[in-house]
């Protein structure tokens, strides 16, 4: 069990955007939280794609890839 403690304009956000998605509080704060995190996973993730990138621009079309798997 976590606490977290809001301030009544914080709560009040809270429940009305809870129930916007028709959700309980516990459920949507634990999903949004847990939607942030993979949020800032799939950031990180592009920043690393993205200075492989840059260390070798080649790139390869969709057949080009079934050729080398021999698919």
């Amino acid at each position: 069990m976590i606490k977290i403690y809001l301030t009544e304009e914080e709560t009040r956000t809270a429940k009305a955007y809870a129930k916007k998605h028709r959700m309980p509080l516990n459920v949507c704060m634990k999903n949004v939280f847990f939607a942030k995190i993979e949020e800032e996973y799939d950031i990180a993730l592009a920043d690393t794609a993205l200075v492989e990138y840059e260390k070798n621009h080649k790139t390869y079309s969709h057949e080009e890839i079934k050729k080398k798997l021999e698919l």
